[in-house]
């Protein structure tokens, strides 16, 4: 820590649980990152992965 960084009045936790509502943080490996730029692009890329996945569950069902 630098030395102007003052956290004498600071309160620990103050914003989590506001945090763990609202937000899921991903961290992408750095090969990763030209695909994915946004978190747009990685929501399209899940959803098409869990449509698939679903798929194949209903065909391994039955």
């Amino acid at each position: 820590m630098r030395p102007e960084y003052d956290f004498k009045n600071g309160v620990k936790g103050k914003y989590a649980k506001r945090f763990s509502k609202g937000s899921n943080v991903v961290v992408l490996d750095a090969d990763l990152i030209e695909s994915f730029p946004d978190s747009n692009s990685v929501n399209d890329a899940l959803r098409v992965i869990s449509k698939i996945a679903k798929r194949k569950k209903r065909k391994v069902a039955a």
